[in-house]
């Protein structure tokens, strides 16, 4: 039996993809879609959103989809400012839906708490001869009032869809709020995801880790897939509905803390390209601009505080949105750092953005995040820097004013008030792997080289290659992999970080603690 006017006939929506039942019930209610010019678009005719003016997108005009047909998808959860008490529930549907919801509660069979959630739609303009305009609708629930360290179960609805109804119980998942002291918790991390195999298994690999969260250093999806931050990129953001579908499985019970990447100016959205983030998650709103900078927030979790940054803001390489906060985010990072470690009960601070302060591999290293945010990392005695961008595992050396400051080997440990920062490129988390340069070997754990200076060079303002000689180049590793950091509190606070290759191997661990 088919439901009335754009349902799917239950024999074929069993045989279909999430994406393609989205597909499908898409087309039967739009066969006709306006197309625009790029000229348009570039002139900032078409826009979805303004980031700049911290608007939503616009509803466009289309017809709803009854409620019942319109099955929810790519859930997925981030913390509010306070992870004790403050949870963000998103997901997306194939149409504007009456009335979004979450319920939750402590069990599965007792949700009787209901929260209203706001739809965000997306409007993708088209290019004719090159792709249909589009339009993407994702949900949103802000659920507040939560008590620190404890599980809840939750569904996600609207009028016509009931989640705790008998058919769609299934569908039912859980998350756990941050306890108020834990004195152990694990968080993962990786940047330069995309969609695919290794995507996909690298989430799998993630789950195994029962982490309290991830980090996502940038470049998420890839619908936008040359990254230049310009309407001139080919960009597909029918993308964005497989990586949500991906990515559920984890994403729906793991917080997924973003930040944003070169491939994630989307800049068909809103002068910075950030229209499109805006819509799809809901970040903590702790950063200095929460509606024009997503990508930039703070969060804290037991004894140790996270700092997620917007590298395009400050990048050499790849200018498009260079300046574009008029050095108020810089500022910000100033103050925050400076309050987090003065906050009771802090003893690590973890950064994380997307370009590469130090790496040899294909971008290498970004002399714009050099300049304006290593002397603050040095100021405030940053513990970890964890980067995407280029996709391998590297390592680095402790650094201190640019240079080694402590040799800290697989299985060594540092302390940054003493010997510097360690930055992590974590890049290996779907997306196609880069190399190191000619004649560089990988060097790991059960795979140690001898050490080696390495010849690479920094992004300079002017767009140029400046040559130099990295001696901080510790550990490499060219498959696809993630970090595992074990956070431990108590008399003798540590962070015990690992990389893991896609297979579980261990590639590299060390320690950070102060004093030690």
């Amino acid at each position: 039996m088919e439901t009335p006017d754009v349902g799917i006939p239950r024999p074929l929506a069993e045989r279909l993809s999430m994406a393609e039942q989205y597909a499908y019930l898409r087309d039967r209610a739009m066969p006709r879609r306006t197309l625009v010019t790029a000229g348009a678009v570039a002139a900032g005719l078409l826009t979805g959103c303004s980031a700049a003016a911290g608007t939503r997108p616009a509803a466009p005009a289309t017809s709803r989809a009854p409620g019942p047909a319109v099955r929810p998808f790519g859930r997925h959860l981030a913390y509010g400012g306070d992870p004790r008490t403050q949870l963000r529930i998103s997901w997306q549907v194939p149409f504007a839906v009456r009335r979004p919801y979450v319920r939750l509660g402590p069990r599965p069979d007792d949700l009787g708490r209901r929260v209203a959630a706001e739809l965000r739609p997306l409007h993708t303009p088209g290019v004719p001869g090159v792709r249909p305009a589009l339009e993407q609708y994702y949900v949103h629930a802000a659920v507040d009032g939560l008590a620190p360290g404890t599980t809840y179960y939750y569904g996600v609805g609207h009028d016509g869809w009931e989640p705790t109804a008998p058919a769609h119980r299934s569908a039912i998942a859980s998350f756990r709020t941050a306890p108020t002291r834990p004195e152990r918790f694990v968080f993962t991390a990786f940047g330069d995801q995309g969609v695919g195999r290794a995507a996909q298994a690298n989430d799998d690999l993630v789950l195994r880790q029962e982490p309290a969260f991830h980090l996502h250093a940038g470049d998420i999806c890839y619908a936008d897939v040359n990254g230049r931050g310009s309407t001139s990129d080919g960009y597909d953001p029918g993308f964005w509905d497989l990586f949500l579908k991906q990515n559920e499985p984890v994403a729906r019970t793991v917080p997924w803390m973003v930040t944003t990447g070169n491939h994630d100016m989307e800049a068909w959205y809103s002068p910075d390209g950030y229209g499109g983030q805006l819509a799809r998650f809901s970040l903590p709103e702790t950063g200095f601009d929460p509606h024009g900078t997503p990508g930039a927030y703070t969060f804290r979790y037991g004894n140790a505080g996270f700092v997620a940054l917007d590298a395009n803001d400050v990048s050499y390489e790849i200018p498009a949105n260079l300046g574009h906060s008029g050095g108020r985010q810089t500022a910000w990072l100033d103050r925050t750092l400076g309050r987090l470690r003065a906050e009771d009960g802090v003893d690590f601070v973890v950064v994380f953005f997307h370009h590469c302060a130090y790496s040899t591999s294909q971008h290498a290293s970004d002399g714009g995040v050099r300049r304006e945010w290593l002397p603050l990392f040095a100021k405030h005695r940053v513990d970890l820097v964890i980067n995407g961008h280029n996709h391998v595992y590297e390592r680095t050396d402790a650094i201190r004013d640019g240079a080694v400051g402590r040799a800290v080997p697989v299985g060594g440990s540092t302390d940054p008030a003493r010997d510097g920062v360690v930055y992590v490129t974590a890049g290996g988390g779907g997306r196609d792997l880069y190399a190191f340069p000619a004649g560089v070997r990988d060097s790991y754990e059960g795979h140690v080289t001898r050490h080696e200076a390495v010849k690479t060079f920094a992004w300079t303002k002017d767009g140029d290659r400046a040559a130099e000689t990295a001696e901080w180049s510790r550990v490499r590793y060219t498959g696809f992999s993630l970090l595992k950091v074990e956070v431990r509190a108590g008399a003798s606070p540590r962070l015990a970080v690992s990389a893991l290759a896609q297979d579980g191997r261990r590639i590299d661990h060390f320690e950070v603690r102060h004093g030690g």
